[in-house]
């Protein structure tokens, strides 16, 4: 199953997230949000979701 880990504010954000998680092994998935023009959310497996949660901090601190 697939799960929400963040939600980006624009594109650009979700693909860079997109593509720092790819490079540590994760399978990631980017979708608009509902309702939202300009929220992106990243999902990646349930399986993987306290790893992916580690790793997102240390791309969201040291990028933006």
């Amino acid at each position: 199953m697939w799960t929400v880990i963040y939600i980006a504010p624009s594109a650009r954000q979700a693909k860079h997230i997109q593509d720092k998680l790819t490079d540590e092994g994760f399978l990631v998935k980017v979708r608009q949000a509902r309702g939202a023009k300009e929220q992106f959310e990243i999902l990646i497996p349930e399986s993987e979701l306290d790893e992916g949660q580690e790793v997102l901090k240390d791309v969201l601190h040291s990028s933006f």
